[in-house]
């Protein structure tokens, strides 16, 4: 696979600062504009079950406006399928949910699920969402994603950054080894989670990834150096690593 590392900023937490207060702002959407300004080749925003953060005029709003393809994470569910259905996002990206979890714990189990997947794949398919499935750098997993039909694997990044520096390299290994198996079976690699200006260059050379999902560090660190400059900071590591 070539071109261009393709960086997808997640504007989820710029909705969970607004959310504290109950007042309209920040404002998500204009978080996403600045971010397509300063560089991102796509937003992305979670809609959970229990709306957190992301709201459902977040999504009307980001449908409407938005110059650069929106991916939306979601969970499994017919709610979900039809709040999708109904929005046709450029991407959809089916993530595991707990309502206990603070964030996304882990991948989805793309096998064990695998006949509740299938005709919610086939239908996001057909309404013209490219499919995307979060799942852990997992032979197994990527197996079961080429028989659904997904064209797109995001892998779990969370375990290689929590990884002190001098014992990621398994873990990065893997990463990268089923990056390559995924390209191989004609399936398009991603990855996020966790990922920082310390721990991105490593996974960005992994030649066959295609995009990262970057969310919650590049909000904090704006807080203190403004989103713009934070994101054109992350765009450069990336090229830097290809």
């Amino acid at each position: 696979m070539n071109g261009k590392l393709r960086l997808g900023v997640n504007i989820d937490h710029v909705a969970t600062v607004r959310n504290a207060r109950g007042s309209g702002y920040p404002d998500p959407v204009r978080a996403a504009l600045l971010a397509a300004e300063a560089g991102a080749d796509g937003i992305t925003a979670h809609l959970r079950e229990d709306r957190r953060h992301i709201t459902d005029d977040d999504i009307a709003r980001l449908s409407a406006e938005l110059t650069v393809p929106l991916n939306l994470e979601m969970a499994a569910t017919g709610e979900m399928l039809a709040i999708a259905l109904r929005h046709r996002p450029h991407a959809v990206c089916i993530v595991p949910e707990k309502r206990e979890e603070r964030t996304t714990e882990g991948g989805l189990d793309v096998a064990g699920h695998f006949d509740h997947l299938a005709p919610m794949v086939a239908r996001l398919r057909e309404n013209g969402s490219r499919v995307s499935l979060f799942i852990e750098p997992d032979a197994r997993q990527i197996d079961a994603a080429l028989r659904l039909g997904a064209p797109v694997v995001e892998f779990h990044t969370g375990r290689y950054c929590e990884l002190a520096e001098t014992d990621r390299a398994a873990e990065l290994r893997r990463i990268a080894d089923a990056a390559a198996l995924a390209a191989k079976a004609g399936i398009e690699p991603h990855a996020g989670h966790g990922l920082t200006f310390d721990n991105v260059i490593p996974i960005a050379a992994i030649p066959q990834v295609m995009e990262l999902n970057i969310g919650h560090f590049l909000i904090g660190e704006a807080i203190f150096d403004g989103l713009v400059p934070v994101i054109r900071r992350m765009r450069a590591l990336m090229d830097a690593a290809r």
